[in-house]
C-alpha cells in the first residue's frame, strides 16, 4: 500500500491526491492553480492577469475623463457650498468625495481595479480640490489650508482602497 503514496512534484515532502488536469502531474493545494476547466500545475496554467486588473489605453483614456469630469464637478460643489467646512465633518466630506470619484472611475471602466486605476482616481481628488480651491477664491494651492489638505487626504485613502485588489 505505501507504493500507492504520491507526493507533489514541486513540495516532494506533500502527499496529495490532486493531478494536473492537463499534463497529470502530482499537484498539492499550494501549487494548483485552479481554472474553470479544472486544477492545473503551475506550467499548465494560463499566465493570464484577472480582466479586472487589465487596463489598456481606451480603460485608461475612460477612467482619466471619469476622474477629471467627477473631481472638477465635485471640487466645484465643494467650493460653492462648503469651501471652508466644518471642523471634524471635513473627513467624512473627504471619504465622501474618494469614494465618489473612485465609482465614477469604476463605472466608466467596467469595475477595472489595480494601481493604475487608484492613481487616476486620487488625481480626480486633487483635481477637486484645485476646483474647490478657484471656486472659492483661493490660491490654487493654499499655504495654510489644513482643512482642505484633510479632505484630501481622507478623499485619496478612500479612492485608493475602493480600486485596490
Amino acid at each position: 500500500m505505501a507504493s500507492d503514496i504520491i507526493f507533489c512534484t514541486r513540495h516532494p515532502s506533500v502527499e496529495t491526491l490532486l493531478h494536473c488536469g492537463r499534463c497529470d502531474t502530482p499537484i498539492c493545494p499550494k501549487c494548483a492553480v485552479f481554472t474553470d476547466v479544472g486544477a492545473r500545475c503551475p506550467s499548465c496554467a494560463p499566465a493570464r492577469k484577472l480582466p479586472q486588473l487589465e487596463v489598456s489605453p481606451v480603460w485608461f483614456i475612460r477612467a482619466a475623463a471619469a476622474s477629471a469630469v467627477a473631481g472638477a464637478g465635485l471640487g466645484g460643489v465643494w467650493g460653492a457650498l462648503l469651501p471652508g467646512g466644518f471642523g471634524f465633518f471635513v473627513i467624512f466630506m473627504g471619504l465622501g468625495l474618494g469614494w465618489a470619484v473612485s465609482e465614477a472611475v469604476s463605472q466608466a471602466t467596467n469595475k477595472k481595479l489595480g494601481p493604475v486605476m487608484q492613481g487616476i482616481a486620487a488625481g480626480g481628488v486633487v483635481v477637486a480640490y484645485l476646483v474647490r480651491n478657484v471656486v472659492a477664491g483661493y490660491d490654487i494651492v493654499p499655504t495654510n489650508d489644513l482643512t482642505g489638505l484633510l479632505v484630501v487626504i481622507a478623499g485619496v485613502i478612500m479612492a485608493v482602497n475602493r480600486l485596490k485588489y
